[in-house]
């Protein structure tokens, strides 16, 4: 096994390739000859728009590559200088059977992704919980935070900041309420560090994920704070980085941000033998394996790959995708019961999803959403119980496959395997 050394050696070699290292210095110097113009933003979506965006840009040639779709203007308020769409493959896993608090009955689950042998696990995986009567699903909690700050004097005026801050708790919360008809805040919590305050303000943001709602409604609370505290802070952040907004961190998975979501099914020995080819055993010794190594990986949680099918999910049903960072963290659990049978069960403390409002309204997505009858008001429950029922399926199925040894094998049939091969599988369960 190679040493530190072995690899900075490599990586020098590779880095100067011939040249020396002035010259490498010389390369990586500030450059401000012959800069660019600077290419203009705008928000419009018209292909008048487009066409003046292409003109900026050096190869014009690909722009019949990217798809410019009649329906452009619907994109206005979900992107900046449009030049086009992006074609992903979207393929459909399921039916799922669901039996939760909000989501009850067979979901045909869209998921976009370019990797092969994705949408094939998650299926499986799908498949098997609706064989067994469907997962149990349940919403625990949902909230959305923002964290502003405040810098103060001392520690003295940031003690009386905070008392202060407790009270205005109704002020507050008639003061979010001038921003959005659909938020409400709910809670406040307050951390000290020396002479600076964090407010961590949780909001209800309804059928909306609700990042956007809720920071324009933690400013209207900032500016009041301003405008009415009986010490001013010298510094004011409407976002301190404190809420765990789209990073995984400990914070965002010991407590919840969107909605906390568990679901379970139990699997009898003779089905995890007949669908994924191994025992109940097989299956919760790969478990514990696999738990010991995320731990002494220092992974958040334990799990063996919520990322794959919650991105694929946000990309199709238009979430915000960059969300996954936090959402894919949680538990996943397998125990064999008294009777023999295999006990599975998934919990996320931060499923960031919403059926109105961001990119639920575009076309595709939105018919991604009505694909599963989730789109529009009273629907966002219904979608994180969904979505921990996807999860739950895919944890099955990939430690079903690592635990039968079959991992590889999928991959090289449908990743690197021959179009033949392919097509001689096609429909094989």
């Amino acid at each position: 096994m190679p040493g530190k050394h072995d690899l900075t050696s490599k990586h020098i070699e590779n880095v100067l390739q011939g040249r020396s290292v002035i010259d490498l210095i010389s390369q990586m110097r500030p450059d401000t000859r012959s800069l660019p113009k600077k290419l203009p933003i705008s928000a419009k979506s018209t292909l008048e728009r487009v066409e003046k965006t292409w003109q900026h840009l050096p190869n014009l040639f690909l722009k019949d590559a990217l798809l410019i779709p009649d329906d452009l203007p619907s994109f206005q308020g979900n992107i900046e200088n449009p030049i086009g769409t992006l074609k992903i493959p979207l393929g459909v896993a399921g039916p799922l059977r669901v039996n939760g608090l909000f989501a009850k009955g067979d979901y045909h689950i869209p998921m976009a992704t370019t990797e092969a042998a994705l949408v094939a696990s998650y299926h499986r995986g799908t498949s098997l919980i609706t064989e067994a009567g469907g997962c149990t699903a349940m919403v625990l909690i949902e909230s959305v935070n923002r964290s502003p700050s405040f810098a103060f004097a001392n520690l003295a005026e940031a003690g009386q900041f905070v008392m202060w801050a407790m009270a205005e708790m109704p002020t507050f919360r008639k003061v979010a309420l001038t921003t959005t008809n659909h938020g409400e805040l709910v809670d406040i919590g307050t951390t000290i560090e020396g002479n600076h305050v964090y407010l961590n303000f949780d909001f209800h943001t309804a059928d909306a994920s609700g990042q956007n709602m809720v920071t324009i409604a933690t400013q209207a609370i900032c500016n009041h704070i301003i405008a009415h505290s009986p010490v001013t802070p010298a510094q004011v952040y409407v976002e301190a980085n404190l809420s765990g907004d789209k990073k995984a961190s400990v914070r965002a998975f010991t407590t919840a941000r969107g909605k906390k979501v568990t679901a379970e099914v139990f699997l009898s020995a003779d089905l995890v033998k007949k669908r994924l080819h191994c025992s109940v055993d097989d299956m919760c010794n790969y478990w514990r394996t696999s738990a010991i190594g995320g731990v002494l990986s220092g992974t958040i949680g334990i799990q063996g790959h919520f990322a794959n099918g919650l991105a694929a999910l946000y990309l199709a049903t238009g979430q915000d995708v960059a969300c996954v960072a936090e959402s894919a963290i949680g538990i996943t659990r397998f125990e064999k019961t008294s009777s023999g049978d295999l006990y599975a069960a998934v919990t996320l403390p931060g499923i960031m999803v919403g059926t109105v409002g961001g990119g639920t309204g575009l076309p595709t997505q939105n018919a991604c959403l009505q694909l599963m009858n989730l789109a529009g008001p009273d629907k966002s429950r219904a979608l994180a119980e969904v979505a921990a029922g996807l999860i739950l399926g895919g944890e099955l199925s990939i430690i079903g496959a690592l635990a039968a040894g079959h991992f590889s094998r999928a991959h090289q049939n449908l990743a690197r395997g021959k179009k033949q091969n392919i097509e001689q599988n096609d429909g094989v369960a």
